[in-house]
């Protein structure tokens, strides 16, 4: 159960039954992220277990989904079928654990929860090292291009729009299929209608930003500005400031802010891959729980 709710906390949820929605979503992408996926979670529950953390705190899955984040940057980037993947995957899902223990301290007694620092802690390390690494790195040329200007279409199709709505949804594990970000979708509305319902929120308003500022239609339909929204829109509105109609629309500021920051994000790591992980959703949620005290009409939970 620990291991499922662990995978399902990577949305917020406590639920092991969306856990086993989120683990099918993942096994209709492939079979190997399905098991990379549950490797992550495993191996980092595990590991807090052993290192003697809070049991309550690991039976709730929060010590497992960052590990689960960890394993599926690996088999995305890495390529799944390589024995180097697999190791590094499991020792990044340790690592995690021990990173997201350091940043729980040292955020503590501030109300900012580590969110998904530690992820993206091991995920940019582990991004950047890979090309120096024969094996881990299995591509002919290396990673490294300077940012440019985005290219292509702006205007979306019919199909880049409903398919980029289900894909932000998807993209939170890295995974484009819109029949994937529909069975995220569905796990969530089972945990929580309020979670589904924002959910669609952040990934409408991070459709809508992305449109409005010209962002490249193949990479908004592909999900690639509007995950992070989602994950603001979750945070913002009933996980950690109390659901109503002001911290509603303060989630949407939230998700536009994050799909802005998510291009400026991938620039600054452009050198070594430009992946921008979840950083647009921990720089932008820390930064509005941080302001929650000083606005009067809104409360935390």
């Amino acid at each position: 159960m620990e291991v499922l709710r662990g995978v399902a906390q990577v949305d917020f949820m406590p639920s092991a039954v969306c856990g086993l929605f989120f683990v099918t979503a993942l096994f209709a992408a492939g079979w190997q992220y399905g098991l990379y996926g549950l490797l992550g979670s495993a191996v980092s529950t595990a590991v807090a277990y052993g290192l003697g953390l809070g049991r309550d705190t690991v039976r709730a899955g929060l010590t497992g989904y960052n590990g689960c984040l960890v394993a599926l940057g690996c088999a995305v980037f890495l390529g799944p079928g390589h024995p180097a993947t697999v190791v590094v995957a499991v020792l990044g899902a340790a690592v995690a654990v021990v990173v997201t223990a350091g940043l729980g301290a040292l955020l503590e007694g501030r109300g900012i929860p580590a969110l998904t620092a530690p992820f993206c802690l091991v995920a940019t390390a582990v991004t950047a090292a890979a090309p120096g690494l024969r094996n881990l790195w299995h591509q002919d040329a290396g990673p490294a291009a300077l940012p440019v200007p985005a290219t292509g279409a702006t205007g979306l199709s019919w199909e880049q729009l409903w398919h980029g709505f289900l894909a932000n949804i998807g993209q939170v594990f890295f995974m484009p299929q819109w029949y994937v970000g529909l069975l995220f979708l569905a796990g969530l509305f089972v945990a929580s209608r309020l979670a589904g319902l924002m959910a669609c929120v952040g990934s409408a308003t991070a459709l809508l930003t992305a449109w409005a500022f010209g962002a490249p239609a193949e990479a908004v339909g592909q999900g690639l500005l509007g995950y992070s929204g989602v994950l603001v829109a979750l945070a913002l509105c009933g996980v950690f400031v109390a659901p109503g109609g002001w911290s509603a629309a303060y989630a949407v500021l939230g998700a536009a802010a994050a799909t802005v920051l998510t291009p400026a994000l991938g620039a600054l790591s452009a050198p070594f891959g430009g992946h921008a992980f979840t950083w647009p959703f921990v720089l932008t949620t820390m930064l509005f729980l941080a302001a929650v005290p000083a606005i009067p009409r809104l409360r935390r939970i």
